[in-house]
This record gives C-alpha cells, structure tokens and sequence, in this order.
C-alpha cells in the first residue's frame, strides 16, 4: 500500500454500528452511558428538593452567598440548585443537609403527596416572618416578637 492511500479508520466514539450490526457497547470493551432522560417526576422531585431546600435555608435567615460558601459552592450552584435546575448529588445532599441542621429526608418530605403543588400565600409570609426574626440583632426584641405571637395565638 503506499503512503498516500491510507486508510484512517474512526475512533472508537465516532463508530457507530448500523441497527441491528455490531457488537454491543460492554462486548466492544467500551462503557457508554445511554442517552440521559429525564422524565416529568424526576423533574419534579429535583424542584420539590431545591425547594426545601431554598425553605430552610430562609428559615435560617441564611443567603444564598452564604449557604454556598458554606458548602462550598458558587452562588450561581447554589442558586440552581433551589430551582431544581440542577440536579443535587448524594454526597452534596448530605452536606448540605448537616449546614442546614435536618436529616437529609427532609427534603423528600411531602414529596409523595405533594402533586407540584407550589408555595401557599400563607407559607410564604411564615418563611419571610423566618426570615426577617432571624435578622433581628437584639435577642431581647426577638423574645419580646417571641411573646407578642405567643399572646396573639392564644387569643
């Protein structure tokens, strides 16, 4: 054969057997993962984690910036993973789960009979009320709102 006719032969990625040719991926000594499908649930659980997540982290009066230094992510990461964009890791669950003081199935809680149901108006303002107590410096202020709802509730 001379040099110029050489014949280059595609790398192992690029192959792709014909239907129903070839080998399969384990017995060409390859490994490639299938395409990734994401279906409509597992969409959902990944919101519905984001989202206690997101909960407790304002029940904590925590910010966004300071929960991902926390855990060492950036404030982008952190961001997506509230909004279920990207999907949470078990180890970066478990991490995040020991910043937020819950047992990591706490995130799953409600998840079985959740249904997507978003946030009640109700919900909201107790987070916000959460959120706004735990960025009261005075601790006396704080015990004084403590016994003004405990006054309130008992009425």
């Amino acid at each position: 054969m001379k040099e110029q006719e050489k014949v280059v032969k595609p790398r192992r990625s690029e192959a792709r057997p014909v239907s129903g040719e070839g080998t399969s991926a384990a017995e060409a000594g390859g490994a490639t993962a299938a395409p990734r499908r994401s279906t409509s649930r597992t969409q959902e659980v990944d919101r519905h984690v984001g989202a206690r997540v997101r909960e407790r982290r304002i029940m904590l009066g925590l910010t966004q910036q300071q929960l991902a230094d926390l855990i060492g992510v950036t404030y982008q990461q952190a961001h997506k993973y509230e909004r279920g964009i990207n999907r949470v890791s078990a180890g970066r669950l478990f991490e995040i789960a020991q910043v937020l003081s819950v047992p990591v199935s706490y995130f799953f809680d409600g998840l079985a009979e959740d249904g997507g149901r978003g946030i009640t108006p109700r919900e909201r303002m107790c987070l916000e009320l959460a959120r706004n107590f735990a960025q009261i410096p005075n601790e006396r202020h704080q015990e004084a709102l403590s016994q003004l709802a405990r006054a309130l509730a008992a009425d």
